[in-house]
């Protein structure tokens, strides 16, 4: 049997990772994985339970005590929490504050990556996070990064009503001391500052199709 195919979409705050995924993930038929809504969850988890998220050792803690399942809605995975999937819950303003120090945690980056590892077995994904094509697939030869200027993806956060500071985000991400952000080895890096969401999609997507039927030539060769 055929090992499922991942494509992993990486890149900076606000690069349009999500709509860029979403729309490959639609395209290929594959299933998407936001793994950044599964940190959202953890901080989210931790806010609602007293979890002192700027304490290390308490938020590893609860991530190994808390009771998840990963399911498949939609053509989308969702990691749910006692049965519950905290959809708008995970998107408010003190959630987005508190990721960035839950995500910095070595034991939760550890249980995260075996976590979305096992989302294999929903069959062909796209991945998009941080540290997909660095540290939780870096055996895909399907890598893609994401750019924009930093006023440009400053543009798109204050258009979604959202204001962070996204330079800060990016240090921090990229000085992390497990999995940093940085670019995966042969990724494709693509710097979408002046372009739309379809054309990026699209640019993807012509790479992806190329590589595949490269692959299918090899084999019938062989």
């Amino acid at each position: 049997m055929e090992e499922p195919i991942v494509i992993a979409i990486d890149g900076t705050s606000a690069s349009g990772k999500s709509t860029n995924a979403r729309l490959v993930a639609r395209a290929l038929g594959f299933v998407y994985v936001d793994t950044g809504a599964m940190y959202r969850t953890l901080a989210w988890y931790c806010l609602k339970n007293g979890v002192d998220v700027h304490d290390p050792r308490a938020v590893a803690r609860a991530c190994r005590r808390w009771k998840t399942e990963l399911r498949c809605v939609d053509g989308q995975v969702r990691l749910l929490v006692d049965g519950y999937y905290p959809e708008k819950e995970i998107r408010t303003a003190e959630v987005s504050a508190a990721v960035p120090h839950v995500a910095a945690v070595p034991a939760v980056r550890q249980w995260m990556k075996r976590k979305q590892r096992e989302c294999i077995r929903f069959g062909n994904l796209v991945m998009e996070g941080r540290d997909i094509g660095t540290n939780v697939f870096p055996e895909t030869e399907f890598k893609y990064f994401l750019d924009a200027s930093l006023e440009e993806r400053s543009r798109r956060r204050a258009a979604e009503g959202i204001q962070e500071n996204l330079a800060a985000r990016d240090q921090r991400d990229s000085q992390r001391a497990v999995a940093p952000l940085m670019v995966p080895l042969g990724a494709r890096v693509i710097n979408n500052s002046q372009m739309t969401p379809e054309q990026t999609s699209a640019l993807i997507l012509e790479d992806i199709r190329q590589r595949l039927a490269a692959r299918q030539k090899a084999r019938s060769a062989s």
